[in-house]
């Protein structure tokens, strides 16, 4: 049986347009908090998509004020803390792998607060596009946590050690604004926007040849881990041997498909 919010909806919805598949959360009267049957309906459902091949990338957001304000504290509090098992921790805790695993690239666009726990689920998006009205925390230390599911590790590399010093030992809010300055989200909208323009980015990721956008993805996720040298190399060595496969012929048809559409943009 599908878990429900209190409006009787379930707490994932899923909406597929065309070759996109919408994910958003949806117990906005608890803004998007991450209950035990919200976090294993986005694990089923990464899941799935990622197996699914008339899907080619997704978009995650929620409804309601927040992206997710994290971790469900009551529910927490109401079964003694575990939440906080070391298996659900960690860069291979069930939530955080379900969407590293997952084979489609995800646009996170972040429609309102995302703190904490729920700031460490919109890093674990490919890249993300935030409403004008989004704000961003970690208040890890304010509660007395530390985080579990990568923000330590990826905020620095994503805005400069410094800067992501600030955020998670004041724990202060910062804005959509401020967080596209420092590299955190590549795009600011108007509220009523956000949702159309990260569908858009995600067609267009739709449009592109899946094997090899795959491939490239792969690269970029495992070379930003590596020294500059390794990844180098590594780049070097996956691309001679898939490059030399591709048929001159299709490289010729999907050549003429980008000037066309080039043209069409123009």
């Amino acid at each position: 049986m599908q878990a429900t919010n209190l409006a009787g909806e379930p707490v994932l919805q899923l909406e597929h347009r065309g070759q996109v598949a919408l994910l958003c959360l949806n117990r906005p009267e608890a803004y998007n908090a991450l209950s035990r049957a919200l976090t294993q309906a986005i694990i089923d459902a990464f899941g799935a998509l990622s197996a699914d091949d008339s899907v080619r990338a997704i978009v995650l957001t929620g409804n309601g004020k927040a992206f997710s304000a994290g971790v469900d504290l009551k529910e927490m509090a109401e079964d003694g803390g575990k939440a906080m098992d070391p298996a659900n921790l960690g860069v291979d805790s069930p939530l955080i792998r379900a969407l590293a695993n997952c084979e489609k690239p995800i646009v996170g666009a972040i429609n309102g607060f995302a703190v904490t726990g729920g700031f460490e689920l919109a890093l674990a998006c490919d890249y993300l596009y935030a409403a004008r009205s989004a704000r961003f925390a970690d208040t890890h230390a304010r509660v007395g946590l530390i985080p579990g599911w990568g923000l330590s590790q990826k905020l620095p590399r994503l805005v400069g050690i410094n800067r992501a010093r600030e955020i998670s030992f004041t724990g202060n809010y910062f804005s959509a604004t401020e967080a596209c300055e420092w590299g955190l989200v590549n795009k600011v909208l108007e509220d009523d926007s956000l949702l159309e323009a990260a569908l858009v980015s995600a067609q267009d990721i739709a449009g592109t040849q899946p094997d090899a956008l795959k491939r490239i993805r792969a690269l970029m996720n495992e070379g930003w881990q590596l020294p500059l040298g390794e990844a180098l190399a590594m780049e070097g060595e996956r691309s001679a041997a898939y490059n030399s496969t591709v048929e001159f012929s299709l490289m010729e048809e999907r050549l003429a498909e980008l000037r066309t559409r080039s043209k069409q943009r123009q």
